[in-house]
């Protein structure tokens, strides 16, 4: 950055030093302003594009990688990272429990859980939590085609939220309602 500055201080004092030199209140003259001002704007708009284009560049982003270490040390289990994800999806108990194939009261289970271990009261809070810990990707992270996942170590396709074979939902007694 100190470098890049520097730079532009020295393309600026030479930029200065020129128009002494051209003694441009003659050329200005001679050459009439409606010709002057133009080569002076287009000076200072191929240095300021130069510059802003320098001044921006950024590594291209690296693609996201879970935090196992963070997983690990909170102690999620696989079935409570798959809620996490569902959570960032904005699922409802309902459509969790339909996705994962378990109960509503089992997801709640696994909501309540999630949070203690996050140490959060809100579905935001974990997001932010779980993010700010690198268990799910921010929304500008690019994501990795894979991501290591299961306690036997193999490797899901991040779209993919199924978590082994397709369970069925267990019976929710109505009668009580």
């Amino acid at each position: 950055m100190r470098r890049t500055i520097l730079i532009f201080a020295v393309v600026l004092a030479l930029a200065v030093f020129a128009l002494e030199w051209l003694e441009y209140r003659f050329w200005a003259r001679r050459i009439g302003v409606e010709l002057f001002v133009p080569i002076v704007g287009t000076g200072c708009i191929v240095l300021g594009i130069w510059l802003g284009v320098r001044l921006t560049r950024q590594a291209p982003p690296q693609p996201f990688e879970r935090n196992d270490r963070a997983m690990e040390s909170l102690g999620l289990t696989r079935r409570e990272y798959d809620v996490l994800r569902a959570l960032v999806m904005g699922d409802g108990n309902k459509a969790m429990a339909r996705r994962l194939g378990v109960s509503p009261n089992t997801v709640k289970t696994h909501i309540a859980r999630l949070y203690d271990k996050l140490d959060v009261s809100s579905r935001v809070q974990a997001i932010e939590k779980a993010r700010a810990l690198r268990l799910i990707p921010s929304q500008g992270d690019p994501v990795a085609a894979t991501v290591r996942s299961g306690e036997n170590g193999e490797i899901t396709p991040m779209g993919d939220d199924r978590s082994g074979p397709p369970r069925q939902p267990a019976p929710v007694d109505r009668t009580s309602d």
